[in-house]
């Protein structure tokens, strides 16, 4: 099977210290600054929305978030352009915008730390419900795959994978760690 728009979520800890307003002039900071990779364009904020999508950076390959989905908040990569290559290219690329999102975002000083992934917990979204519906046929075709992801992304350590099991969601698997690894580590990981 193979996967197009990839999301990643990355969580967060200490999310009741996260104000979402402070995210709005730190993204228009990266549609001023863009970087040559990726074209950000627009912002849209949702806050309003409970437990949903939170303030939204809009770019023309793929969009970022601080999402609130399921009252787990975190950093989400939506990732909406074809990518060429096959899942784990696919995959590597989305978990590495992802952790490049959350990196600066730790890094901003408008947040002064308060904004931190919490080490273990990653999840996975095929935002295509044609290619990837959510039943057991995608789950057992892509196990594989989140298997040599996971063991890259942890470097062999010890790490759970379920799945969501709602056939009216995305596909989603979640990843945890048994350990808590930082931003840079699993980056390097990935590029390993």
């Amino acid at each position: 099977m193979e996967i197009q728009h990839v999301n990643v979520k990355l969580i967060l800890s200490r999310p009741e210290q996260v104000d979402l307003g402070q995210l709005i002039p730190v993204f228009h900071a990266w549609i001023q600054n863009q970087s040559p990779d990726e074209l950000l364009l627009d912002i849209a904020d949702y806050r309003h929305v409970p437990a949903g999508p939170g303030v939204v950076i809009i770019g023309h390959m793929g969009d970022y978030s601080v999402d609130d989905t399921d009252a787990r908040l975190g950093v989400r990569y939506n990732r909406k352009a074809a990518l060429a290559g096959g899942n784990q290219d696919r995959l590597r690329q989305a978990a590495r915008a992802a952790l490049g999102a959350c990196r600066r975002l730790e890094e901003e000083p408008l947040f002064g730390g308060k904004l931190r992934f919490n080490g273990q917990e990653l999840e996975i979204f095929v935002n295509d419900r044609l290619i990837a519906p959510n039943r057991d046929a995608t789950r057992e075709a892509l196990q594989p795959e989140f298997e040599i992801f996971s063991r890259r992304l942890f470097r062999e350590s010890q790490y759970s994978l379920s799945y969501n099991n709602d056939p009216r969601r995305l596909f989603t698997a979640y990843l945890k760690a048994s350990g808590i690894f930082s931003v840079a580590d699993l980056l390097a990981n990935l590029d390993s």
